[in-house]
Parts: C-alpha cells; sequence; structure tokens
C-alpha cells in the first residue's frame, strides 16, 4: 500500500481526491484480511503507474472507512468503483482481469 501512484482515501480527502478530480478515477474498496483484495493490488498499482497523469487510481479499507462504504453501497470487496467528472460511472464486485480494467478505463475517457 505504500506505492507513491496509488491514493490511500478516507472520508477526509475523499471529496477532494475523487469527486473533484479532473482525471477519472479508480477507487478500490478493499480490506487488509481480504484474499481476493491482495490479488488485485498489484494489479492496480500496475494500472496507476502506466496510467499515470490519465487516471487516478485510490484505496478505500472498508474497516477504517465505513460511512464511504455504506455511501456508496459497498456488500462485497474488492470493489471497484469508477469515477469521472464527480461521478459513478462504473463498477466491478470480485476480481477481474487487466484487460477488463483497461477497457472501462478507456470507456472512461
Amino acid at each position: 500500500m505504500d506505492n507513491s501512484a496509488v491514493i490511500n482515501l478516507d472520508e477526509s480527502n475523499f471529496d477532494r481526491e475523487v469527486i473533484k478530480s479532473d482525471k477519472p478515477v479508480i477507487v478500490d474498496f478493499w480490506a487488509e484480511w481480504c484474499g481476493p483484495c491482495k490479488m488485485i493490488a498489484p494489479m492496480l498499482d500496475e494500472v496507476a503507474r502506466e496510467k499515470s497523469g490519465a487516471v487516478k487510481v485510490g484505496k478505500v479499507n472498508v474497516d477504517e472507512n465505513q460511512s464511504l462504504s455504506f455511501k456508496y453501497n459497498i456488500r462485497a470487496i474488492p470493489a471497484l468503483l469508477f469515477f469521472k467528472n464527480g461521478q459513478l460511472r462504473d463498477q466491478v464486485t470480485g476480481v477481474t482481469s487487466k484487460k477488463d480494467l483497461a477497457s472501462r478505463i478507456d470507456a472512461l475517457a
């Protein structure tokens, strides 16, 4: 999680980093105890580095930020939410492929 390409999000910076962002943002809702979350973390780090400057990638720890999980109706993790211009545009729950992720990112552009 100490990858500088990925932003740690919480209630205090979510609006600034996601809702007010001038770039599309992928938000990963995850937890330390979630095996599939750990499986997709390296892929999200790659996407954050490869798309740096075009797309932001942020992570929300569901255990530490329950109000955000509630606000976005997160029922299962990992959950990836795709925002553009402050609006939720797409969502995927569970593990996905890098190819699927790339096509969803391209659809936001």
